[in-house]
């Protein structure tokens, strides 16, 4: 009885949260919240764009389906708590040498190319995202190019 009313107080936000994997401090969070943004930024997260998400994660992070669960409840809250970019791809910065921030600016471009098309908006944010990154503007053009010829190509197949 008592186990049940901790669930419930830590369910309505009085109680103790449970400790989460991925602190504020952990890269993953800030990626994966780029990429809830860019996911989000059009006003309409399809199912293919938020299986991509589940997979890019899964895929990129080496984690199981919990792990990835618990990772965009707690990037999406990061999302919505975010004024900028700015937190997210300096903490980037800090953790990732270039090789591992253009992996996470491709990733943001599998994102946008999740539902076959990509709008204004959405390449805004990879461009603002792939600028503070330190990812030149030949790279993020170059990468865009590669995704979408590589998703073309799997669609076409």
């Amino acid at each position: 009885m008592l186990q049940l009313l901790k669930e419930f107080l830590n369910d309505v936000g009085i109680g103790e949260k449970p400790a989460s994997r991925f602190s504020e401090s952990d890269y993953r969070l800030a990626a994966a919240a780029l990429l809830i943004h860019v996911m989000s930024v059009d006003g309409q997260e399809t199912g293919d764009e938020q299986d991509m998400l589940h997979d890019l994660l899964k895929r990129q992070f080496d984690l199981d389906d919990d792990a990835v669960t618990e990772l965009i409840a707690a990037a999406t809250a990061a999302d919505r708590e975010a004024v900028d970019l700015y937190s997210f791809t300096s903490l980037i910065n800090r953790s990732l040498d270039e090789d591992g921030r253009r992996r996470i600016v491709k990733m943001m471009w599998e994102m946008v190319y999740a539902d076959g098309r990509m709008n204004e908006f959405e390449d805004n944010i990879v461009w603002r995202a792939s600028d503070l990154l330190g990812i030149s503007q030949r790279d993020r053009v170059e990468m865009r190019r590669d995704v979408a010829e590589t998703l073309k190509s799997r669609d076409d197949a």
